[in-house]
């Protein structure tokens, strides 16, 4: 097998990596009241210079009430915390790496037992001013990253949180601007996100949008139910600014639509023309879904991910519990020290390293 295409160059406006391999947002929750410490500085420059291309950020929250539903996930706003992400991107600069953080509000999602006191956002009850500031926010945080010298942002719009609840027809059931009984009509608050952040950092700072069909309320979930719907979904993101499209699976290898064997990463790029990232159990048999059940899972074969980006389905591949639990996964792998390579333990997701 060869591996050239995975460590090619990529090139997009402001955006030059040294090779495909992206680090995927994954949550640690170990930031000391939303402040990122020495020990986010380290794991986070560790993987740069084990040559990753590019790292994403676990989710950063905006400063909105109910942002997060966890004390120790670290905030993306105020001199505190974003002291601690200046400190990581010179971390992972002076070690070779780009990065970006992921921006997120969690939305109406269950509230852990050691942080109880939120009280939730819903799509179905945000005040119409509830809203513009939540839009406004999300842009303040962008430019807080360009800001600070971070290569790229990214926004999170999948897995059931607050831009994702409004999407979703489940959760969305609003009877003004913000709802609607299309898909199209209820992605309206993603897009003025993303026309806010484009306003904020200016025509040539690369913005990612991370997406799912999946849902953490339902696994089976869909939004776009054919192609078609799918192009209602996505073109009116892309016309808005967005770069890049961040393709969330379960399994990379599964199809999206019958008739075809492109993944969802695949049918994104085909409609809107954009770069796009595909994700799910990269590197590895089981999906993630059996590491939050403490189960581990043993390396996978990259035949099939190398086959998809020859072919051109995706520009980009993200990489997630094999980086978690293996810092230098891309120089093995690059170096065909393949059998070096560790098996994801669940007990990874708990420390950092």
């Amino acid at each position: 097998m060869s591996i050239d295409a995975l460590f090619s160059p990529f090139s997009y406006k402001n955006l030059q990596l040294k090779n495909r391999v992206v680090m995927a947002p994954m949550t640690r929750a170990q930031s000391d009241n939303g402040v990122p410490t020495q020990q986010i500085v380290d794991y986070y420059a560790r993987r740069a210079a084990s040559e990753v291309g590019l790292i994403l950020s676990e989710g950063t929250v905006i400063n909105r009430p109910a942002s997060k539903n966890i004390q120790n996930i670290p905030d993306f706003y105020g001199t505190e915390a974003l002291n601690g992400w200046k400190n990581v991107i010179d971390a992972v600069h002076e070690n070779g790496g780009k990065m970006g953080p992921q921006i997120w509000h969690v939305g109406d999602t269950r509230s852990s037992e050691d942080y109880p006191l939120v009280e939730m956002e819903k799509a179905s009850t945000m005040t119409l001013e509830d809203i513009q500031d939540t839009i406004a926010q999300f842009a303040a945080s962008a430019k807080s990253a360009k800001d600070l010298g971070f290569d790229v942002v990214e926004i999170h719009g999948a897995h059931g949180y607050l831009i994702d609840q409004f999407f979703w027809e489940i959760t969305n059931t609003r009877t003004d601007e913000y709802g609607g009984k299309t898909l199209k009509e209820r992605s309206r608050f993603a897009v003025d996100i993303v026309k806010a952040i484009r306003a904020a950092v200016g025509e040539d700072f690369t913005i990612i949008i991370r997406l799912s069909q999946w849902k953490q309320q339902d696994y089976k979930s869909r939004l776009a139910a054919t192609p078609s719907e799918m192009e209602e979904w996505l073109l009116p993101l892309k016309e808005a600014g967005v770069d890049i499209f961040h393709c969330s699976q379960r399994r990379f290898w599964e199809p999206e639509f019958e008739g075809s064997d492109l993944n969802f990463a695949g049918w994104a790029k085909k409609i809107t023309g954009q770069p796009t990232i595909t994700v799910g159990s990269v590197g590895l048999e089981g999906d993630f879904m059996a590491a939050f059940a403490g189960q581990g899972t043993e390396k996978a074969d990259l035949s099939e991910l190398i086959r998809r980006l020859e072919r051109g389905d995706f520009d980009l591949v993200a990489v997630g519990r094999a980086l978690l639990q293996d810092p230098e996964w891309v120089k093995k792998v690059k170096e065909g020290n393949t059998d070096e390579l560790l098996n994801f333990s669940a007990e990874s997701l708990a420390v950092l390293y």
